[in-house]
C-alpha cells in the first residue's frame, strides 16, 4: 500500500523583520504562489497543506490557498507545533513533510530525494538540515507521524512549540537521544552560507534577481551556482541563519 505522506508549510503574514513577506510579489506572482507552485510538482507528496494562523490578517494566506487549489488550516501563531498537529491529525497521514514558505524556490525534486531517502531508510526523522550544507532556502524535513504525535504530546519548551520540530531532533540518535532514528541528508560541497529564503528586504532583493534572471522553475543547484558565479551573496550573507530558533532558545 502506498504510504500517504503530507506536506504542510507554514505560512503567515506577520513578521518583525519584513512584514508581509510571503505575499510580496515578482513578476506578478506571490512568494507563497511561487512556492506552492514549485511543491506541486513533488511525485511523493499526497497532499499539500498551508497552514496558516487565525489571526484575521491571515485570511488572505487561507483563502488564497484554498483559491490555487491547496489544502488550508488555520491554528495557533506562537504554537506551531499544535497548528502542524491539529492540520492534519485526522488525514491518516504516515509520514509529514515540514517547509516554510519564505523559501519560495524550494527544490521539488529535492524534496523527492528526502522523502524517498527518509523512508527507505525507515527513519523517525531525517532532513538536509541536520548539518547545515544545503543552501539556507533548501530545508526539507521528513518524519512520521508517529513522531510528530508524540512531540505535540510531550513537548514543553518553547523553542519545541514554536519550531515543531526540536522536540524530535533533540530526542533523536543523532544527538544522542533515544525517542527518534534520526539520519541526515547529505551534501558533498558546503553551501550554507548561500540564502534563498527571505526574512529581510536583502533577501528579497536576492530573490527578485535570481527570478528575474532564471525565472521560477531550476534546481537548487542552478540558482546557488548562479549566485555564486556572480557573486551575489554579498547580497544577504550577513544575515543569521536560523535567527528565529536562537531567538527562541534564548528564552527557554
Amino acid at each position: 500500500m502506498e504510504l500517504k505522506t503530507i506536506l504542510i508549510t507554514q505560512a503567515r503574514t506577520g513578521s518583525t523583520r519584513l512584514p508581509g513577506k510571503v505575499l510580496k510579489e515578482i513578476s506578478g506572482k506571490s512568494l507563497l504562489q511561487i512556492h506552492l507552485e514549485r511543491l506541486k510538482k513533488c511525485s511523493k507528496i499526497s497532499e499539500i497543506i498551508v497552514a496558516t494562523t487565525i489571526n484575521d490578517e491571515d485570511t488572505i494566506i487561507y483563502d488564497k490557498a484554498l483559491e490555487w487549489g491547496f489544502s488550508s488550516f488555520r491554528g495557533s501563531e506562537a504554537d506551531v507545533l499544535d497548528r502542524f498537529y491539529q492540520s492534519v491529525k485526522d488525514k491518516n497521514a504516515d509520514w509529514i513533510v515540514r517547509v516554510t514558505s519564505d523559501c519560495p524556490l524550494i527544490d521539488p525534486e529535492l524534496v523527492d530525494e528526502i522523502v524517498t531517502f527518509v523512508q527507505e531508510n525507515n527513519c523517525d526523522y531525517g532532513s538536509n538540515g541536520l548539518v547545515e550544507n544545503y543552501p539556507d532556502g533548501q530545508d526539507v524535513e521528513v518524519f512520521k507521524f508517529s513522531a510528530l504525535k508524540s512531540a505535540w504530546e510531550n513537548a514543553v519548551l518553547k523553542s519545541e512549540r514554536e519550531h515543531v520540530t526540536p522536540f524530535i531532533r533533540n530526542n533523536s540518535d543523532f544527538n544522542d537521544g533515544n525517542l527518534f532514528k534520526a539520519m541526515n541528508f547529505p551534501c558533498d560541497l558546503d553551501f550554507s552560507k548561500i540564502r534563498m529564503t527571505v526574512d529581510e528586504q536583502r533577501d528579497f532583493d536576492l530573490m527578485e534577481i535570481l527570478i528575474h534572471q532564471l525565472g521560477t522553475d531550476k534546481s537548487w543547484l542552478t540558482y546557488t551556482n548562479f549566485i555564486i558565479e556572480n557573486d551575489l551573496a554579498k547580497v544577504n550573507d550577513q544575515i543569521i541563519r536560523n535567527e528565529g530558533l536562537i531567538k527562541s532558545l534564548k528564552n527557554d
